[in-house]
Order: structure tokens, then C-alpha cells, then sequence
């Protein structure tokens, strides 16, 4: 089914050509072509297996964050508690799991996987999930790209009972997400090394898509300097170059906590705009990670999602790609804590979002029609698109009604 992606108008998907071709061993001379225009991507969050850095800090029970997903327990009546994968707790690097992902993904119109990847004291952190995927025999069914997830981890984000608040009252900071410029080349070396070059890699007019998560802590990790920050990124525009392709694709996430459009907060910016910021920092494009959790109602947070978007739309000159949520219930990582976007939650009620996405990226011809959903897998959160015991396949299936086109009669 999906292979991406055709070309459109004014922004083109392809490979960068034969320089790229030498320097990978899976080569061809197109990137994956899809049968429709739209690119439908979700977020993977690879936490779910044995990793050589997290097992003995954060998950010895395992494999992984299911060892804290496994352990949730429903905290008022209907409350859904621990989630039940309907193919079980499976390791997320398995190569075997990997095949049956894409092939389940690719089958329901989702074609692009964007993997949160992890940089922490000169070396990644949790990348063994992406580094399955590049290797599995049916990955040229979708395309992927990389988001750099900058930001700091402490004990208790990640496990709440090994680190819980007695045992530390000021919770462990374990990784910082800011580098320095010696381990910020690296991080460019690694990425572009083992990467960038993959012939399923997201390109926009032949510019690998990389997307950053944190803008305030890249900007801390260059003094707090815009002009200091524009040479990092400029920096890595040049390496990309001299790979061998005509420039790098920088996508920013957006910052959900605030009311009207901003990268990072009003304190951080001081008086630049969001627009200021992006040019000043050379971005190419703007996504989020989720739709924000402003109150318990998922529909309501979908409207405020809405609206922002609209916000940013009219802020920015450069393309704003939709971001939609299948829910959010981060209860089994933080337990204690208050609970946010848990009613209306379901397949039915994610329809009207997607078309809403679809409708979004229709009205922008100048800009790849891309839709991003959160998630694929963040059973963590509750937003994962993958088949459980309650909903079975309903998510995945309004994808692929949505962007099929099952509904598009009746929104116009």
C-alpha cells in the first residue's frame, strides 16, 4: 500500500541523487513513492525493550518502560488501566515486531514514522528501535526521520517508583538535554553518518528532515545566544551539505504551555515573535508533539490544539504541519499526579480531528501535505494508534477512512 511519496508542487520528496547513492549500502534512485499525496506521520516513542543504558537506571523489571505500563492501576470507576496491547507487551526493537508494524502501519495509510531520539553524554539512548526499523525487510514500505528529544530526564520521568518522592524528595537529575559544541558535532557526525543516508530517510526537496524538540535548551546549550544558536544550526546545515545534499530540513516542536504561538516561553524569547525566531534561526517548518493538555476533556483539548494552530498559521511564513492526538493519560508513568485528557477519548472522536488535519493540509497547496499523529506507540501517555484490547484496530482504521477519503463528501 503507503510507499512515499509523490512529488508535490512546490515542495518535492526525493533522494539527493548519486552522491547518496555511494554513500549507502540499500540504494536506489527514489525515495519510496505513496499512492496519495499526504503524508501521514506518527510519533514513536521507543522505550519498550532492554536498553544497555536504561535497564540498570531506571527499568531492571522490564523490558523496559512496560515494566511501568504493566504496573498502572485504574484510579477512579471506568478509568481504562492498565492498557492491554492486543499483541501483547512487545519488545519495540524486535525485528520480527518491527515487520509487523509497518506492515500494519503502511496497510492503514500511515507512511512515515518521525523516532524520538535520544543524545546523552556523547552517545544515544534508546535508538535501538529506529536502528530495527532501517534494517527490516519490508522498511522501504515507509519513509521515517529523526527528532532530536532535547530535553533533560530525571529518575522520576521515567520511573516514578524507583525514584519516588520519598526516597528522593528533589527527584535525580540523570541526563542533562543541553551539549556542548564538541558533543553537538558529534551528535551532527552520528546523525548524518548512520542516517541521514538511508534511502527511506524523509527529504523535502532532497533536504533530510530533522526536527528538534526542546527550542529553549538548544538555545541554552549555546550561552543563551541566538547568534551563537544560528552558527550550531548552521553548522549542521553545512555538514548535511557536504554529505552530499543540497541542505537540511530543521523542523521545531512547539511549546503547548502558553496561549498564543511561541517556541519557548515569553521569559526565553524576551520580545522576538515566533516568527522572528524562526528566521533567525533558519527553520524550515513547525509541527507539535501532541495537542497539549489543557483540561480532562480530549475534545476539549483538541479545540485549543485547533485554535493555536490557527495562531501559528497566520504567524509564521513558513509551513505549519497538524498535529493530532489519539488521547493522553500519563497516570502510569506519574501515578500521583492529577490526570489530564481522559474523557472522550476514542476512535469515533479522533475522526473529526484527522479530517480536520486532512482539511488543514488541503488549504496549504504550497506545502507537503503532512499530518502528524500523536502517537503510534506511547502507551505511557495513552496515545498510540496500535490495536488494544478495548478499541481493537479503530484508531488505525479512522486513519485510513480519513485519509482514504471515505468522509471527504461531506466536508465540503
Amino acid at each position: 500500500m503507503n510507499q512515499i511519496i509523490k512529488f508535490i508542487s512546490h515542495y518535492r520528496l526525493t533522494v539527493t541523487g548519486f552522491i547518496a547513492c555511494l554513500l549507502t549500502t540499500a540504494c536506489t534512485d527514489k525515495q519510496p513513492q505513496a499512492q496519495d499525496d499526504y503524508i501521514v506521520a506518527a510519533w514513536v516513542w521507543p522505550s519498550c525493550h532492554d536498553d544497555e543504558r536504561g535497564k540498570d537506571l531506571f527499568w531492571k523489571e522490564g523490558p523496559g518502560e512496560w515494566e511501568m505500563i504493566k504496573k498502572a492501576r485504574p484510579l477512579f470507576d471506568g478509568h481504562y488501566q492498565p492498557k492491554q496491547p492486543l499483541w501483547g507487551y512487545e519488545p519495540d526493537d524486535d525485528p520480527g515486531i518491527m515487520e509487523k508494524w509497518i506492515s500494519a502501519a503502511s496497510g492503514h495509510k500511515v507512511n512515515t514514522f518521525i523516532f524520538d531520539w535520544y543524545w546523552y553524554d556523547g552517545k544515544p539512548f534508546l535508538e535501538s528501535t529506529v536502528r530495527t526499523f532501517t534494517k527490516s525487510p519490508n522498511t522501504g514500505k515507509m519513509n521515517f526521520y529523526l527528532m532530536w528529544a532535547n530535553h533533560h530526564i530525571t529518575g522520576r520521568s521515567l520511573n516514578s517508583y524507583k525514584y519516588s518522592v520519598e526516597k528522593y524528595p528533589d527527584d535525580t537529575l540523570i541526563w542533562k538535554g543541553t551539549v556542548d559544541w564538541d558533543d553537538y558535532k558529534n551528535a551532527v557526525a552520528y546523525v548524518i553518518t548512520h542516517f541521514l543516508h538511508q534511502p527511506n530517510y524523509l527529504r523535502i526537496d532532497g533536504q533530510p528532515v530533522f526536527a528538534i524538540y526542546r527550542t529553549d535548551l538548544l538555545l541554552e546549550s549555546f550561552g543563551n545566544s541566538w547568534e551563537e544558536t544560528r552558527k550550531g544550526l548552521d553548522y549542521f546545515r553545512d555538514e548535511v551539505k557536504k554529505a552530499g545534499f543540497p541542505g537540511l530540513h530543521l523542523q521545531l516542536i512547539h511549546d503547548w504551555n502558553w496561549e498564543e504561538p511561541y517556541l519557548l516561553s515569553p521569559q526565553a524569547a524576551g520580545e522576538k515573535t515566533v516568527r522572528e525566531v524562526t528566521a533567525l534561526l533558519g527553520i524550515n517548518s513547525i509541527t507539535s508533539y501532541n495537542m497539549g493538555q489543557c483540561s480532562n476533556d480530549h475534545v476539549q483539548n483538541a479545540a485549543f490544539a485547533h485554535t493555536l494552530r490557527e495562531k501559528l498559521d497566520a504567524a509564521l511564513d513558513i509551513p505549519v504541519f497538524p498535529c493530532v492526538s489519539t488521547g493522553f493519560d500519563n497516570s502510569p508513568r506519574f501515578p500521583d499526579q492529577t490526570i489530564k485528557g481522559i474523557y472522550n477519548r476514542n476512535p469515533e472522536s479522533f475522526i473529526p480531528l484527522l479530517l480536520q488535519a486532512k482539511e488543514y493540509a488541503d488549504k496549504h497547496p504550497d506545502q507537503p501535505k503532512i499530518v502528524v499523529i500523536n502517537a503510534w506507540n506511547e502507551w505511557i501517555e495513552g496515545s498510540y494508534l496500535l490495536p488494544d484490547m478495548k478499541y481493537g484496530f479503530g484508531y488505525l482504521e479512522a486513519v485510513r477512512d480519513v485519509m482514504s477519503g471515505k468522509y471527504d463528501g461531506y466536508m465540503k
